[in-house]
């Protein structure tokens, strides 16, 4: 009884140090932050790195196309339960605000999944930006190896101003910041 308590505890205990942030390695005592540090293979000041993925309901999202637009990329699953908590924020306090701007572009990609996952998400959570599909997962071996969501804004230039890993309040109220001031220069 007492290893099942132990057991139990120390479960527990380790539960919020990733409760935030979806990865995908096993866990080698590593210290978390550490870890998705690791994993991440862009930084701010880097150029984004260029990707194309075809788009939920046709055609295609070209990253390169976007010049000249701040463009901001959400690295997310459909299982993944913190790009699941952020995806209500990212309509109403991104999409629905910036929209407008002809100087501004969204998209979400989806990590491993096919239409036939992303789909029915997009229907499930009435969300209304464009959604590409990465199902070998080429677009985001180029920016990172594990951990969503991801959030990488990209201002007018190609160059990588913000990035995030996981669903925080402070971050995400962090990127709006960025996208709104980018804007406005």
């Amino acid at each position: 009884m007492k290893k099942l308590l132990l057991l139990v505890l120390a479960m527990i205990l380790a539960v919020p140090a990733l409760a935030n942030t979806a990865g995908d390695e096993e866990d080698d005592h590593q210290d978390p932050a550490d870890k998705v540090a690791a994993s991440t293979l862009v930084r701010v000041g880097d150029p984004a790195p260029a990707f194309v993925s075809g788009l939920l309901g046709g055609g295609e999202f070209d990253l390169a196309a976007q010049k000249g637009k701040v463009v901001l990329i959400n690295w997310f699953a459909t299982w993944c339960p913190p790009c699941r908590a952020e995806m209500p924020h990212l309509e109403k306090e991104v999409w629905q605000r910036f929209r407008g701007d002809e100087g501004f572009a969204m998209v979400s990609v989806a990590r491993e999944e096919s239409a036939k996952e992303v789909g029915p998400f997009v229907v499930e959570y009435k969300v209304t930006w464009p959604f590409a599909l990465d199902p070998k997962r080429e677009a985001y071996a180029k920016y990172a190896t594990a951990y969503i969501p991801r959030n990488v804004v990209v201002d007018r230039t190609g160059t990588i101003i913000y990035q995030s890993q996981g669903f925080e309040r402070a971050d995400f109220d962090a990127m709006i910041e960025v996208i709104a001031a980018e804007l406005d220069k």
